[in-house]
């Protein structure tokens, strides 16, 4: 690795001049910077990260909350689409993403004290349970925080069907794990049971899905000329199966990416950072599962 004093025996200066150079101090001439510079360069340097955190007080990197709970981790599409959005935006204006966890040499830590000791400048909350107590310390602590899907996805549902508008019993409305098919299941069964079913349902997720379309196959129901199904996500996955979904596919880089730049805006700028809701629209797949029944 490069050192300072490689630098300074190449120029035919000292260490402390080349670290003043460097640095952009003012008691060294240009053209002394601008040798220094190049032949920093040219050799492949690289500042040291720990001194450069211990000399601005800035570590350059943002926490990165994913807890994740049905087991899919960073492989599921949607999630790693986002994720790498978010680390390309990061990485290109020069910060480094760090997992954010609760466990340090066998102690137990929350998400916060984590987030302080690794000297975070900003998180993003990725996948959280925003009802969990350490989640919402991180949420509403001094740290400038971006968070991804936190918004009740049935706002914009309510919203369409006033606007249409339908009448929708309460008991059509049911609550599934996102990215798990035995409550979807389990949800399915109960909606196409009762005396009045529906005639079309809404998943959560590319996943669950698989559960309730299961369970509408195994009841002898056609999609869609008995049963309409859509979903959310549009995951290469729901335009395999047969016959292909009705999906709203999320653009998960732009989602990432835009999440990150303004975290990055407000940690750089937190005097002019107003808090704002950013909605990053879905493209429709028409797909062949809704039908007129």
């Amino acid at each position: 690795m490069v050192s300072l004093k490689t630098i300074a025996e190449k120029c035919g200066v000292s260490t402390a001049t080349v670290s003043k150079a460097l640095n952009d101090q003012r008691d060294i001439s240009e053209e002394t910077k601008s040798r220094v510079r190049k032949t920093a360069e040219a050799l492949g340097y690289f500042p040291n990260a720990a001194a450069r955190a211990l000399k601005t007080n800035r570590s350059y990197n943002i926490g990165v909350l994913f807890e994740e709970e049905a087991g899919s981790g960073l492989t599921h599409e949607y999630f790693s689409g986002v994720l790498n959005g978010l680390k390309v935006q990061s990485e290109k204006q020069g910060y480094d993403i760090t997992f954010i966890n609760t466990c340090f040499e066998n102690r137990k830590m929350s998400y916060y004290e984590h987030c302080r000791y690794r000297n975070f400048e900003g998180d993003a909350i990725v996948c959280a349970d925003f009802n969990d107590p350490d989640d919402l310390e991180l949420m509403n602590s001094d740290l400038p925080v971006v968070t991804i899907d936190y918004v009740h996805r049935l706002a914009s549902f309510y919203r369409t069907v006033d606007e249409l508008g339908l009448k929708i019993p309460d008991e059509y409305i049911r609550t599934a794990d996102y990215l798990e098919t035995r409550e979807a299941a389990k949800q399915t069964k109960e909606l196409l049971n009762l005396e009045d079913p529906p005639t079309c349902i809404i998943y959560p997720d590319d996943t669950s899905l698989i559960g309730g379309r299961n369970v509408n196959i195994e009841m002898g129901l056609r999609i869609p000329q008995d049963i309409s199904i859509a979903v959310y996500d549009g995951t290469r996955l729901s335009q395999l199966l047969h016959p292909q979904l009705t999906t709203i596919r999320q653009d998960t880089e732009l989602i990432g990416s835009e999440a990150a730049k303004r975290l990055i805006g407000s940690i750089e700028k937190p005097r002019t950072t107003l808090v704002e809701r950013v909605v990053i629209e879905g493209i429709l797949v028409a797909g062949k599962s809704v039908g007129r029944i």
